[in-house]
């Protein structure tokens, strides 16, 4: 949530100062996020010591990070949330920050990566972890602490959260539809909006579904809302899906065709080799089409429904197993070599759900650049507690989710459609019309293959295979995001 460049030389004698939106001490400064949902909070009345805390602006549990300065000693902490990531690179004395991985661009080389890092990426065996792409560069995961002193950079993981590890019994005559209803309804209304302008991410299913009845209940001025349509016949009853919701919630709506911005499509961000971070989601051309249009509209906050597949997972933590990734034939010596540490490394069971926090890191940067603050009600600890402690019967397929949308008297077809949403048809198409000719550029220069992380040959077997075949592999989008993700920021 903010962005600082920090020279323990400055620390001595701290004289901070606003100036042009940024607190600055002598060569150091300190920079929130340009989104009106932040406020930034500076304490030096115990000078030397001064604290600084970038947080919501909302008196509910709020998402912060909170950096404490003294004379040879700097200490950055995280909240629970992690709704925007924190990066972090040491060198000769200075400590540099961002929720912005591209504004590191002096600190990312391509020969200086980590191992297992990049054989994560490549096989989607993804951990949560402080470890990057990138050496010397660290993430700060939920609740962490990093501590900078002349002797450099050290990274301090929590204890791991307690959860509820198996559900409870309802008492008799407790309807847990009306809990859920409340509880969101009470998360919702405390988005830190000061003109009441938001923005929702309707998709059509049943999470983003159950975000918006609750927006609609807590009454904001104006609301937008905005989907990405998948096309096809999937993407027809999708779209009708959307409109009995836009409907219903008396939404000012907005949908963009998905496969007018595929992956890797003219004029996105990985054509244009903009720099952005190699690491971020698949679908990074339509979803900045869609910030761009929210925040044309000037919505302060996103709502989104992250988080929902998590909180309703069907399983006891203490038997939960991850699946068997999918073979991936082109890996070099190298990843191959490094898949026997893809588990070192990693954080603490952490308070939200893991996918929860790694697609926030993947996906929200985007509207912090936009100026948008994103909020995911579903992955709001009170939320993740209380569906922990829901009986199965109530989590399986969703059904205290699409019980909440027929009771809102939605037709059955919005609540437990026979065909949901997926992207692949969108995908099939990046990688199709202007993935496969990023490979061919890619067999004759590439960094990855040139490190030994990918083989070449089999790569460009597998380029031969995917020209004729019905379905190209998306495994192929991995390897081909990477590698023009790092071209981008070098």
């Amino acid at each position: 949530m903010l962005s600082m460049r920090l020279r323990l030389a400055d620390l001595q004698e701290p004289k901070w100062r606003s100036q042009g939106g940024r607190w600055t001490n002598g060569e150091s400064w300190i920079e929130p996020a340009n989104v009106s949902a932040l406020v930034m909070e500076v304490n030096d009345d115990q000078a030397p010591r001064v604290r600084v805390r970038v947080k919501e602006c909302k008196r509910d549990e709020a998402d912060f990070v909170e950096l404490t300065m003294e004379p040879g000693q700097a200490r950055l902490a995280a909240g629970v949330f992690g709704t925007a990531p924190l990066y972090l690179a040491e060198k000769a004395g200075e400590l540099h920050a961002s929720w912005d991985l591209t504004l590191l661009r002096p600190h990312l080389r391509a020969d200086r990566l980590v191992p297992r890092v990049v054989a994560r990426t490549l096989t989607r065996q993804h951990r949560y972890t402080s470890e990057t792409l990138f050496q010397g560069v660290y993430r700060l995961t939920e609740r962490a602490a990093a501590t900078f002193t002349p002797s450099g950079l050290s990274i301090h993981y929590p204890d791991p959260a307690e959860h509820v590890l198996e559900p409870r019994t309802l008492r008799p005559g407790v309807d847990p539809l009306m809990a859920l209803d409340d509880l969101l309804t009470d998360v919702i209304r405390q988005a830190p909006t000061a003109t009441g302008c938001v923005g929702v991410e309707l998709s059509g299913g049943a999470d983003s579904a159950n975000v918006a009845l609750a927006v609609k209940a807590a009454r904001f001025p104006e609301v937008h809302s905005f989907g990405l349509l998948v096309g096809g016949s999937t993407g027809r009853q999708q779209g009708e899906r959307r409109r009995a919701l836009v409907e219903h919630c008396a939404f000012r709506d907005t949908a963009t065709l998905g496969m007018q911005h595929p992956p890797f499509c003219p004029g996105g961000v990985r054509a244009l080799r903009r720099p952005h971070d190699p690491a971020g989601a698949f679908y990074q051309e339509a979803f900045n089409v869609v910030r761009e249009q929210a925040a044309a509209r000037r919505c302060e906050v996103m709502f989104t429904g992250s988080g929902g597949d998590e909180i309703n997972a069907h399983h006891s933590r203490t038997r939960a197993e991850l699946p068997t990734p999918e073979p991936v034939l082109w890996l070099g010596d190298k990843a191959i070599r490094a898949l026997a540490e893809v588990n070192e490394h990693l954080a603490p069971i952490p308070v939200l759900p893991v996918p929860t926090l790694m697609a926030f890191g993947m996906h929200n940067p985007g509207f912090l650049r936009a100026g948008i603050w994103p909020v995911s009600p579903l992955a709001h600890p009170r939320i993740v507690r209380f569906m922990e402690q829901l009986p199965h019967e109530h989590k399986r397929g969703k059904a205290l989710f699409r019980e909440r949308i027929r009771r809102a008297g939605l037709p059955e077809w919005v609540a437990a459609p026979a065909e949901p949403e997926n992207f692949l048809a969108v995908l099939e198409k990046g990688l199709r019309s202007y993935g496969l000719p990023v490979l061919d550029d890619m067999l004759k220069e590439s960094i990855l293959v040139d490190l030994g992380y990918v083989d070449g040959k089999a790569l460009a077997k597998a380029g031969r295979n995917a020209d004729s075949a019905p379905v190209v592999p998306d495994l192929l989008c991995d390897v081909l995001a990477l590698e023009v993700g790092l071209r981008s920021l070098m």
